[in-house]
């Protein structure tokens, strides 16, 4: 995999390296074809070899290339919006099947990784939404209402006790979130890819799919190295999707960058975050944190970290971080990766079924660790029963997002703006 730092950071020195991959050296044939090796990719095909079918994953990079590799590493129950929003947008059949599927997500994840003994740096302290104001605290509370009906294992804390478990008093309060937990994200991909090939799974990476076909009932994957056919084909590219289907314009995207400090002394260390949580605030561009196996603080934000802007982000998490844990002094960066995110209008991910077949989710609005996971078990289990199985979301048109480009650009440049003015004094 890349090791520039720009690209997977403290991520790719931490892991252990992946399972041994390449570009295919012949023509493949298989009955299901995934195209991306991230978590959805990865978990459906994982699936998809449990159940005895020969399945074939065709990967533009490397395993855990895209965001799957490059993101903070919480793994959260639902999605960014709230449970009500979600039944209020969906209706109530899609709406409870959803939140029951993802409320139950991270507990998935957490299976997967004791049942195939992956090495992620796995932890189940639960994590923290941490409220950046008042009314962040308010929407807080809404929250804890809906999971609390739900029967989820959350807790309201005020500024007190969220200052307690975040080692900062910089917040109005947080939900702590019993169910959730965090992992080392590139080697959560690469341990599942590790599992499916050991199912009977084959993964062909560096192999980038330029075009998909459909002849006499079979799909065909042209790829730059070769050829795959397939009776079905799963798509699991997300917000990285290139030639093979429009999936990238139904989303707009926008970066995401961590930057992580060196390992932190002992004593600093226990003071942030001491019980093990991950966190992140409710601000509209928000703040994410967390400590990783070596006591590294790793923190992240909106914004990408090229050469003109990477100076103004990480003067900003520097301003912030010393704001929130002045304890830490003065504040060095040793790593800084980032990755892209797909969002789209209503913030809900997306199942589409373009041609029969093919199916896609995409659109997880940065909530990718468990809704991959288990998105990929139930694309997986549709395409078994041949189109009858339940699915967690209506099937969606693949409708381009209005103005991406445009809507795109306007982020970066709001972020870099809020980034270079905030918080200065």
């Amino acid at each position: 995999m890349q090791q520039d730092p720009l690209s997977h950071g403290s991520w790719a020195r931490s892991a252990a390296p992946g399972p041994s991959t390449g570009p295919p050296t012949e023509s493949v044939e298989a009955d299901v074809l995934v195209v991306g090796a991230g978590f959805t990719g990865l978990s459906a095909a994982l699936r998809l070899a449990q159940q005895g079918a020969s399945v074939a994953v065709l990967e533009g990079g490397d395993i855990g290339f895209g965001a799957s590799g490059r993101n903070v590493g919480l793994v959260n129950a639902g999605l960014w919006l709230a449970p009500r929003e979600i039944v209020e947008r969906l209706g109530d059949e899609y709406g409870n099947r959803l939140m029951t599927l993802l409320g139950d997500a991270p507990a998935r994840v957490f299976e997967l990784i004791e049942k195939h003994e992956i090495q992620c740096e796995v932890g189940r302290a639960g994590n923290l939404h941490c409220a950046h104001s008042r009314a962040g605290f308010e929407d807080l509370r809404l929250r804890a209402e809906d999971w609390t009906a739900r029967g989820a294992p959350v807790e309201l804390l005020d500024r007190e006790a969220a200052a307690e478990k975040i080692g900062s008093d910089h917040f109005h309060g947080a939900l702590l979130d019993r169910r959730a937990g965090t992992v080392q994200p590139l080697a959560y991909a690469r341990g599942l890819a590790v599992a499916a090939i050991q199912t009977g799974a084959r993964i062909f990476t560096r192999a980038p799919v330029r075009s998909l076909v459909r002849r006499d009932g079979r799909w065909r994957a042209q790829s730059e190295r070769g050829t795959a056919s397939g009776r079905s084909v799963i798509l699991a590219t997300n917000a990285y999707t290139e030639a093979v289907a429009p999936i990238a314009r139904c989303m707009v995207p926008f970066s995401f960058f961590q930057l992580a400090t060196p390992p932190l002394p002992k004593a600093i260390r226990e003071t942030i975050l001491p019980g093990g949580h991950g966190a992140w605030d409710t601000a509209k561009i928000l703040t994410s944190l967390r400590l990783d196996e070596e006591g590294r603080l790793i923190v992240g934000s909106i914004g990408r970290l090229d050469p003109a802007r990477r100076g103004i982000h990480a003067r900003w998490m520097q301003r912030k971080t010393q704001q929130m844990f002045p304890q830490l002094g003065s504040i060095s960066f040793e790593d800084g990766w980032y990755g892209t995110i797909g969002t789209t209008g209503d913030h809900l991910p997306r199942m589409s079924q373009p041609e029969e077949g093919l199916i896609a989710a995409y659109g997880y609005n940065g909530r990718g660790i468990g809704p991959g996971t288990v998105f990929g078990r139930v694309l997986a289990d549709y395409v078994l029963s041949d189109g009858s199985g339940e699915l967690p979301l209506p099937l969606a048109s693949m409708t381009p997002e209005s103005m991406r480009a445009l809507r795109a650009l306007g982020i970066e440049f709001g972020v870099k703006m809020y980034h270079l003015l905030s918080n200065r004094f």
